[in-house]
């Protein structure tokens, strides 16, 4: 099956004759930016298919120049706007054309009008969100058709009861975000940045995009492997099923189909590959998936997807210290820290290349790991990861950080965890299960870290084993650099991760090692300001600076040479801080613009290469 997406053209066109509009549109200028921002256009921005585990061929993308107002938090829906914003950047970002903060007190408000969908008399329209932070209402033509509470997991309403007749429909979005004076998931957004905190986050800040699908239609899909049995796994959900219906799905590799199984809606296919490859760095082999609902031999609805087959354990070297294994053998992971932000769009990249650029200079660099730190990236970024084999460690975006940061270790039962409201832990939980199930698909995530450095960590014990229970498939990480619960010598979850700056250090293997996978979660932070490519002329930081990049290289290559030692010794992992500068922080392998690359690719991939071929008994 060749994997083709087809673009609704009269549906897309429609949407473009009606937002179409003369425009004085211009990024914010006072900040640097990145050689994307210049091509940014607002008839063309961020155009591409937005759910690349489950494509659809009939929708439209709502990207572009909505109207946008701020006010008093509570009052009613405006009819006036103060201007015009790019979606999908944040009010704040230079590329919105705004650069405005909001705050606790005061609401976002959008307004934008769309063509009215081509649909069948029982079709549904769905109104999709890639990410908006933090509590988002959405009204259609005046009609509230929902409100989602989270940052950073895509949510969807149903709109079409609201949908009137006319050639037009109107679109407002209501937003509200306390940034770090609520108690809700927000990694390093703070309102007053300074250090290791930055810039708001505030609104839409990824696709807003609309489908239409029957009245019965594949509404998830849930896909996994066992390497064993060299099966691909497919738990479809069907909405709105009726009798009679059965879900094909089949498996494709380069125009050619290798399995195919019918089951019940409800049901679960296992399709056997025959000749399997097992998908892992420098051989990311996907498997492409045609998923239909079907009524003898009718299709009712069609959606394609991918899947890998890879199995990601721990288990005992020959010394009994725990390793992690990827399809059954031991490979070093080593990664940036990567917090995935920019100068001109904050949390949103400036274009689909722009986004692509750090992970494919990450490869270049010779990493085979990525940990994605706080953050979480909207699905075409981990599609990304997934076609060029780079493994994934997800954070969980902190919040509600009133405990200070203190590494530690704690009998349970003890006072290290952060007391959390009924509410506040409710928020965590609900955000966390969603950003688990909607990114389970992609096999390059390894690893979830529910905590960071002990920032709001609560009920350690607790979180680690639900997390564990809800996602068995990958190794869990409690509390990178945080503080770790202890029954005997065993840390709840796989990893015990000791953060450490700048030297490389790794927890006590004849301690740990026997129960616990060994990581250094981060370390480095070599920093190297570059006049011209900086956030702020003054007070910029990093954790060791450097004069230059002859002086940068020389530091680390020393980290590299003990770590050599330490992988021998136990450590399975490490993580270096970090991919870019991000805001005053300048200890980045690139400038926060990426215009300047401070140590080379040639100069690190042989450095990084002798990582993962030091002898593991």
């Amino acid at each position: 099956m060749k994997k083709t997406l087809i673009f609704g053209t009269c549906l897309l066109f429609a949407q473009q004759l009606a937002t179409a509009q003369t425009s004085t549109y211009q990024p914010v200028e006072g900040k640097i930016m990145t050689e994307w921002a210049t091509k940014v256009d607002p008839e063309n921005v961020h155009q591409e298919y937005p759910r690349p585990q489950m494509t659809r061929s009939n929708w439209v993308n709502l990207n572009g120049l909505w109207d946008y107002t701020i006010q008093a938090k509570g009052n009613a829906a405006p009819t006036s706007f103060e201007g015009e914003i790019l979606v999908p950047f944040a009010v704040e970002s230079a590329l919105s054309g705004v650069g405005k903060t909001v705050g606790k007190d005061k609401e976002l408000w959008y307004s934008t009008t769309f063509a009215s969908p081509k649909k069948g008399g029982k079709d549904k329209v769905l109104l999709h969100f890639v990410a908006s932070d933090w509590e988002t209402e959405v009204f259609i033509n005046g009609q509230s058709v929902g409100v989602h509470k989270g940052g950073y997991d895509p949510f969807q309403f149903d709109i079409t009861s609201a949908l009137k007749s006319g050639k037009n429909q109107t679109l407002q979005v209501r937003i509200w975000d306390p940034s770090d004076e609520g108690p809700q998931p927000r990694g390093k957004q703070i309102n007053n940045p300074h250090g290791i905190w930055y810039t708001p986050v505030t609104g839409i800040w990824q696709t807003v995009w609309m489908e239409t699908v029957p009245a019965s239609y594949i509404s998830e899909l849930r896909n996994s492997s066992d390497i064993q049995a060299k099966q691909i796994i497919v738990s479809p959900e069907v909405s709105g099923s009726e009798e009679g219906q059965q879900v094909k799905v089949s498996a494709w590799k380069d125009g050619t189909m290798l399995a195919e199984q019918t089951i019940n809606p409800s049901g679960i296919a296992k399709l056997t590959i025959p000749n399997a490859s097992l998908w892992e760095p420098g051989n990311p082999v996907l498997y492409d998936l045609k998923v239909e609902l079907v009524s003898g031999k009718k299709v009712i609805d069609e959606v394609g997807s991918y899947a890998a087959i890879r199995e990601i354990k721990k288990a005992p070297d020959a010394n009994g210290i725990q390793r992690m294994m990827l399809n059954g053998k031991f490979l070093f992971q080593y990664g940036p820290l990567d917090q995935g932000w920019w100068p001109d769009g904050l949390y949103t990249a400036p274009s689909e290349e722009a986004m692509v650029f750090d992970i494919k200079k990450t490869q270049e660099m010779g990493f085979n790991m990525i940990r994605k730190h706080v953050k979480v990236e909207p699905a075409r970024w981990y599609y990304a990861c997934d076609k060029m084999g780079m493994l994934v460690w997800q954070d969980m975006p902190s919040g509600d950080m009133g405990n200070g940061w203190e590494m530690k270790l704690a009998v349970l039962g003890s006072q290290s965890d952060r007391d959390r409201t009924p509410e506040s832990e409710a928020i965590y939980k609900e955000e966390w299960k969603e950003i688990m199930d909607d990114f389970y698909n992609f096999p390059s995530i390894v690893v979830w870290v529910p905590f960071n450095e002990a920032w709001g960590q609560f009920k350690t014990k607790e979180i680690t084993e639900w997390t564990e229970q809800h996602d068995p498939t990958r190794l869990v990480n409690s509390a990178s650099g945080g503080n770790f619960e202890m029954e005997g010598t065993k840390i709840a979850g796989d990893i015990i991760d000791l953060h450490n700056y700048p030297d490389a250090k790794m927890p006590a293997p004849g301690i740990y090692g026997k129960d616990n996978i060994l990581v250094l979660g981060e370390f480095g932070g070599l920093g190297l300001p570059v006049d011209g490519h900086v956030w702020q002329q003054k007070d910029n930081w990093g954790y060791q600076s450097f004069k230059n990049e002859t002086e940068l290289l020389a530091k680390y290559s020393e980290l590299m040479k003990k770590m050599e030692e330490l992988i021998e010794a136990g450590l399975s992992a490490a993580v270096y801080t970090q991919t870019t500068d991000v805001e005053v922080e300048t200890n980045g392998l690139m400038t926060y613009d990426r215009k300047i690359i401070k140590m080379k690719a040639a100069q690190l991939k042989p450095l990084h290469e002798k990582l993962y071929q030091v002898s593991v008994k």
